[in-house]
């Protein structure tokens, strides 16, 4: 699934990057970036609620290129200055992480199971 179409399912404002042509083959949504940092494989769309540099650098770690900030969260300077550095796209939308991550579900979108 592309960016443009995360973007209009979770109805999000882009707030670093433009290529939203970018796909994301599945959607990972946590809080705990230790979970992030054993579960998640490429291609991974990050959805979290946690807002500080860790989510930047975990997801630099894990070669994730798209992050979500859920329930309107919006990051601080600090933070967007070192997605753009790190070349990340970042969405933010209104919406639960429980809701985001049902709506791309429900839209095709499959989430990271650990077998």
């Amino acid at each position: 699934m592309t960016l443009e179409k995360v973007k209009g399912i979770l109805q999000a404002d882009v707030l670093v990057g433009s290529d939203l042509s970018y796909e994301v083959y599945s959607a990972y949504g946590s809080d705990l970036m230790s979970d992030v940092l054993a579960f998640v494989k490429n291609h991974v769309l990050l959805l979290t609620g946690l807002i500080n540099p860790q989510v930047i650098r975990t997801a630099e770690m894990m070669d994730i290129h798209a992050i979500v900030f859920v329930r309107g969260k919006q990051p601080t300077e600090d933070i967007i200055e070192l997605a753009k550095q790190k070349n990340m796209i970042i969405l933010t939308t209104t919406h639960s992480l429980y809701t985001s991550c049902g709506l791309l579900y429900t839209h095709g979108l499959m989430g990271e199971e650990r077998v």
